[in-house]
């Protein structure tokens, strides 16, 4: 369908809290139009996700994939694109983990960021049907960012320790190789 843009911190929309969908809604070709306008959108700008408030829509939708082929991930376990309407996250493992994480909506930087090692994720599908998937580790990290796109919240605004924010050459220079820490692509 069409790329669109990137919004970008400072933007109200992305603080916005998202409204849910109804059925109608989800079923319309409007929102078919969205969806493949979001995974157009994700795919150009090889992102693993993305949320509908990203693109200027201040619905509670997100997608995430990560491609079996993926040049830029592929060290990270592939998952088959899902897409989240009106998703509630539930904690099943509160134990942290931390990520340095990156957003498409807050360009060149990276934030170490910790979060419930595992979740799960009840949401309606593309036929407003009841689903449900458990993540764990870096998934659950990744669905937890997207979410938060939903209520307004992004991945900065959960950095405990703001030295551990970096534009990306510096993460590359002085944190990427840092033992102990793990790395989120964006």
């Amino acid at each position: 369908m069409a790329v669109r843009p990137i919004l970008t911190i400072g933007n109200p929309v992305l603080r916005q809290v998202a409204r849910e969908l109804t059925r109608e809604e989800i079923l319309s070709p409007e929102v078919r139009a969205l969806i493949e306008d979001m995974v157009d959108t994700m795919h150009h700008e090889e992102g693993i996700g993305i949320a509908a408030p990203q693109v200027g829509e201040s619905l509670r939708m997100a997608i995430v994939e990560i491609a079996v082929d993926s040049e830029r991930y592929p060290e990270m376990n592939p998952f088959e694109q899902a897409v989240l309407i009106n998703p509630r996250l539930a904690v099943l493992d509160a134990t942290e983990q931390g990520y340095w994480e990156g957003c498409l909506s807050v360009p060149n930087l990276r934030g170490l960021v910790h979060r419930p090692r595992t979740v799960r994720v009840d949401y309606l599908d593309l036929d407003g049907e009841p689903a449900s998937v458990a993540a764990d580790g870096f998934l659950a990290t990744v669905f937890q960012h997207e979410l938060d796109h939903l209520d307004g919240v992004l991945y900065i605004d959960r950095v405990r320790d703001t030295r551990k924010i970096a534009t990306v050459d510096d993460y590359v220079r002085f944190w990427l190789n840092e033992p102990g820490e793990q790395h989120m692509p964006d």
